[in-house]
């Protein structure tokens, strides 16, 4: 398979090339190569390359500054999308997309279904939101899958910055009434790997099986704070000696941001695990395993 990844800088699209390397030919699409903020010339780059497989992990992210810049947000999160869309739709090719519990409004305790109507409450989300809608409409074969709190070891993420105040800062006041389930670039892109190796001759059927959408998250439940404590305890069991002495619960009220967030984002899982066979493990256990990779950065940087 010729796999075209975009978004390959980003803490997702660079765990999707190590996953899926040893298993085509992958083209890495950076922005230098395929840039989502020009959709019309999308089609022309997509022509040459000539895929056999698109696996689009690029987003605009900075949810807070989308607020500010709805324009870009909507162009790289919906109209790139539609165009990626549209010319698998006339190829034949197979895409998958990656998109966020921002698409939803986060009420309820309940799980988030797949078929669950969207809600969104931030220009992020609508933007995702509206990216998911032109994609099914375009009618390629498509599998979006939704994921929630990612997290690595590199990257810009909640991981690598509570690493980072936690030795600069006494105290650290997280918020603790948003609940989601923390889950690992590393974990979603090994799923996409057994994904794609065991339904290869029969991609596109499996996305009809799926109704078109996952979602792909960690097993268990947490807030930001409690995730926020976990990192924490981690650093310290693996030898850091850190400044922060207390992690403070708050209020999203108390941390006011310019997007608004779901205070609900758990993900339910179980079609992914039915159709294509993947499970997930703990949010914990792939915390483990970032703090294993993070710890001995930090400390030669130290």
């Amino acid at each position: 398979m010729r796999i075209l990844i975009t978004g390959v800088t980003g803490q997702l699209g660079a765990a999707l090339v190590a996953a899926l390397t040893p298993f085509g030919d992958v083209v890495r699409a950076d922005r230098s190569y395929l840039d989502l903020t020009k959709p019309e010339s999308l089609h022309g780059v997509l022509d040459r390359v000539n895929p056999s497989l698109i696996v689009n992990p690029a987003a605009y992210t900075a949810v807070d500054r989308a607020e500010q810049e709805p324009a870009l947000a909507f162009l790289v999160n919906a109209e790139s999308p539609r165009a990626l869309g549209q010319w698998a739709a006339k190829a034949q090719v197979p895409i998958i997309h990656f998109s966020t519990d921002y698409v939803f409004d986060g009420s309820g305790n309940t799980p988030w279904d797949e078929d669950a109507p969207q809600r969104p409450l931030s220009v992020y989300g609508r933007s995702k939101a509206l990216g998911e809608n032109y994609l099914k409409a375009a009618a390629p074969p498509l599998l979006i899958i939704r994921t929630s709190w990612l997290f690595s070891a590199a990257g810009r993420n909640f991981l690598r910055t509570i690493a980072r105040l936690a030795c600069e800062k006494d105290e650290l006041r997280i918020v603790s009434d948003q609940i989601g389930a923390p889950t690992s670039a590393a974990q979603v892109a090994d799923a996409v790997r057994e994904m794609v190796t065991r339904r290869t001759r029969d991609l596109p059927a499996a996305f009809l099986e799926a109704n078109g959408a996952v979602h792909a998250a960690s097993d268990g439940q947490t807030s930001w704070h409690g995730f926020g404590a976990a990192i924490c305890n981690g650093l310290r069991d693996r030898g850091m000696r850190l400044a922060v002495k207390s992690v403070v619960p708050i209020a999203s009220r108390d941390y006011p941001t310019a997007a608004m967030r779901p205070l609900y984002s758990k993900l339910n899982t179980d079609r992914i695990k039915r159709v294509f066979g993947v499970g997930f493990g703990s949010w914990q256990s792939a915390l483990d395993i970032e703090l294993n990779r993070l710890v001995p950065t930090i400390k030669q940087s130290q």
